[in-house]
């Protein structure tokens, strides 16, 4: 079968590997659609934040079909469309699918039924591909209990979490702004719904966001992970407002109000994946029919995944790119 291979850090190949077999307790599955993560270009830099072995196949925003199931498996039959979840507990420890262990960028990969979830068939395979970062943008919103059509969200940040994250609190009914210096990324926000776009590069982004929200948000989530944006961010916040810190910015030292935080009684929290939100996620994008597919800007073939890679480092041109393997 084919894979894409990360060979060494800068290095990445598509080649004939040897299929996988499956035991009693997994099930075979032949993958369908794989989006490209921010965190698939640490990995290729030789950056990721678990210390990672050389060569591995990368892939963990995928869904796929069940095509073999083993003796032991409950719940899962032939047909069955999955998704799985990224933090894996296995016996030997805790692995990162596609970046600890072998990911979904291949022809055909075993899995065990306790990380999948199957997918409703309202969900299709493209929106299937979108699932795990959707989880993240769910999770940022119910961290702080879910919001409402009486609620103003700001989120900071309009790369694919910012988005998925602007999508989920839409499909709440939330009043939506989304920040962020991409022609493209704001575009794209628009068109899922979004009241508002601001540019934080054509004049003075939280003077924008406070007239628009005419005081600040009830909820405002950071999604950029980049100095300017997590230097804002408590000023977008209503006094007694709700912040979720989701985008990474591990290492490096930036100048923060967080005077703001006693100030205005902020009530904020840290977000890192979407633990215990799967299935709910799921049930979330079925009943409301949020179309995610505007995100989604670039598609390729798994023998294309070089040109992919290359594409998607360039934030003007793409959002999300996602590799169609089967």
């Amino acid at each position: 079968m084919k894979a894409l291979i990360f060979d060494e850090p800068k290095k990445l190949s598509v080649a004939e590997v040897q299929s996988p077999r499956i035991d009693d307790n997994e099930v075979m599955i032949r993958s369908s659609r794989v989006g490209i993560c921010h965190s698939d270009y640490e990995l290729l830099a030789g950056q990721y934040i678990i210390p990672i072995s050389y060569p591995v196949t990368p892939g963990h925003e995928w869904v796929g079909e069940v095509v073999e199931v083993g003796r032991n498996v409950k719940g899962l039959r032939t047909g069955d469309r999955v998704v799985g979840e990224c933090v894996i507990n296995t016996p030997e420890r805790i692995h990162h699918f596609g970046f600890s262990m072998d990911g979904a960028d291949r022809e055909f990969f075993g899995a065990r039924p306790e990380w999948l979830h199957k997918l409703p068939d309202a969900v299709d395979d493209a929106k299937g591909a979108l699932i795990e970062p959707f989880t993240c943008g769910y999770y940022a919103v119910m961290r702080h209990g879910g919001v409402n059509a009486s609620n103003t969200v700001v989120v900071s940040g309009g790369g694919t979490i910012g988005l998925v994250t602007a999508a989920a609190a839409i499909g709440m009914g939330a009043r939506v702004i989304v920040v962020d210096p991409v022609q493209l990324r704001r575009d794209v926000a628009m068109r899922l719904g979004a009241d508002a776009v601001v540019d934080p590069s054509a004049g003075d982004p939280i003077a924008a966001v406070q007239e628009l929200t005419k005081g600040g948000g009830d909820l405002v989530v950071e999604c950029a992970g980049h100095a300017a944006s997590l230097a804002n961010v408590f000023e977008y916040a209503r006094p007694e407002g709700a912040v979720s810190m989701v985008g990474i910015n591990i290492g490096q030292k930036i100048s923060v109000d967080l005077g703001k935080i006693q100030i205005k009684n902020l009530n904020v929290k840290g977000c890192i994946g979407s633990p215990g939100v799967w299935p709910a996620a799921i049930r979330f994008l079925e009943r409301t029919g949020i179309d995610l597919s505007p995100i989604q800007t670039h598609h390729f073939t798994l023998d294309q995944a070089a040109a992919a890679f290359e594409l998607g480092k360039n934030p003007q041109q793409a959002v999300k790119v996602t590799l169609q393997i089967a």
